[in-house]
């Protein structure tokens, strides 16, 4: 629940003082084989958008939310992302975000157009976007792609060569795809340090989204909380209260 006036005034503190709030979504349909728990039923992910929205609070793109607060503004926003670009963004996700009025983030893979998820050992085979869908994506209203590197590896057991090709390369083959800047990357498995986030700094992103980058948040990592199908109205509440605990700034251009 968005932290009120009053309440920030008694605290001391402000809801811009934590890192912004972001989702973490993945694939958006059948859960009956999910052993790793990146799917979520398009009748739980409409609850969850319409939880969102009864709170006054709007999903949308990490560019939109990260430029309002660099503006100072942006309590009511909430950065929707999605990982591994599944085909099922454009059939059922992109539907859904239109029907709530809100926006989103998808993370691609430029290396892996059209194929599946083979980094995944257990669990379905489930499609990728190819380039078409890509670019649907990257069309829509709202909407935002962004490079989830090239192939969907480790970077932090990925020689210089390969961590180059995963991150400025990935970045170039995208954004040659969408014919538009990418500004966003995402960490596959959410693994980061050092020189994986110099890297991505250095490739010209603007920022970069983790899952917990401890002593490394910043705009190019970012921290993120994960949804899944098990994130109920009540689950959410308590993961949305806890994320403002959090009181490490994220500081624009830093």
């Amino acid at each position: 629940m968005p932290v009120s006036a009053d309440s920030s005034r008694r605290t001391g503190t402000s809801s811009l003082d934590a890192p912004p709030w972001v989702a973490m979504y993945h694939s958006v349909g059948d859960c009956s084989d999910d052993p790793y728990r990146v799917t979520v039923s398009p009748d739980r992910l409409d609850q969850q958008l319409g939880w969102l929205r009864r709170r006054g609070l709007r999903g949308v793109r990490m560019t939109d939310l990260l430029a309002a607060r660099a503006r100072g503004q942006g309590q009511d926003l909430v950065g929707l992302t999605f990982d591994d670009g599944y085909a099922d963004f454009v059939e059922t996700a992109l539907p859904l975000l239109r029907r709530h009025g809100f926006g989103a983030t998808l993370f691609v893979l430029p290396g892996r157009l059209g194929g599946d998820n083979a980094w995944d050992p257990l669990g379905p085979r489930k499609p990728l976007l190819g380039k078409q869908g890509i670019r649907v994506a990257a069309a829509s209203e709202g909407m935002e792609v962004g490079s989830h590197g090239f192939t969907h590896v480790d970077l932090t057991k990925a020689d210089d060569a390969v961590l180059h090709v995963e991150v400025a390369g990935s970045r170039a083959a995208l954004s040659e795809l969408i014919g538009a800047h990418v500004d966003g990357f995402c960490y596959p498995y959410g693994t980061i340090d050092r020189r994986v986030v110099a890297a991505v700094r250095e490739a010209g992103y603007s920022y970069g989204c983790a899952i917990d980058p401890g002593p490394l948040t910043g705009p190019h990592a970012l921290p993120r909380v994960h949804i899944g199908e098990n994130d109920t109205p009540v689950r959410l509440f308590l993961k949305h209260k806890l994320h403002r605990l959090r009181r490490r700034p994220v500081e624009a251009g830093r």
